[in-house]
């Protein structure tokens, strides 16, 4: 297999579960197997109060960066072996909340005990779940979720004083995946906490 085959890619939502099956079944004809699973969807929408937050907001979230997870993870479990690992991303924010993004916040902190519950429920056959939370990422949904008075300043909150690029926290996912990673378990890593 070269390169290029090994990037190959599905597109699709990951918030509907027929397409999460379809991914996980395309990826076994593929390649043959499955030995790292990274759930990583995220959603969200800042809200000046928690009032503001309609009842399609919080459902869009939760069907967006909690429901993906499940799909994708039972859509997985028949493929997974001993050695296999499971990456889900969470947030700081499931630590320390935030004040304009509560039921984002929320859901990033339903994924950490779902990696901890799930963890749990398959360290009895050498399957090793865990999760990164990074804090503020710079995407592209940053502009269209941040307000737009706020984008510049976006990340200016972290004790460094910078925002975190993806390919910054891309390391820590491939620690997690790697044999040098084989005694954690039900373990979240934090990149540039706003602690």
């Amino acid at each position: 297999m070269n390169k290029r085959d090994a990037r190959a890619s599905i597109g699709g939502d990951v918030g509907e579960e027929e397409f999460c099956q379809q991914a996980v079944q395309q990826t076994i004809d593929k390649f043959g197997k499955l030995d790292v699973l990274v759930n990583n969807a995220a959603q969200q929408d800042s809200q000046e109060s928690v009032q503001d937050i309609s009842a399609e907001q919080l459902e869009s979230n939760l069907q967006t960066n909690l429901c993906p997870m499940f799909y994708l993870t039972n859509a997985a479990l028949p493929y997974l072996q001993e050695g296999s690992t499971i990456i889900n991303t969470t947030s700081v924010t499931a630590y320390q909340g935030s004040e304009q993004m509560a039921d984002s916040s929320a859901n990033r902190g339903a994924i950490m005990t779902f990696t901890r519950s799930l963890s749990q429920s398959l360290e009895d056959k050498g399957i090793r779940v865990n999760g990164v939370a990074p804090g503020p990422v710079w995407t592209l949904l940053v502009p269209s979720t941040v307000p737009a008075d706020k984008v510049e300043e976006f990340g200016k909150q972290v004790s460094i004083g910078q925002d975190n690029l993806p390919e910054e926290i891309a390391p820590s996912f491939v620690f997690l995946a790697s044999d040098e990673a084989s005694y954690m378990a039900g373990q979240i890593v934090f990149t540039r906490s706003m602690f």
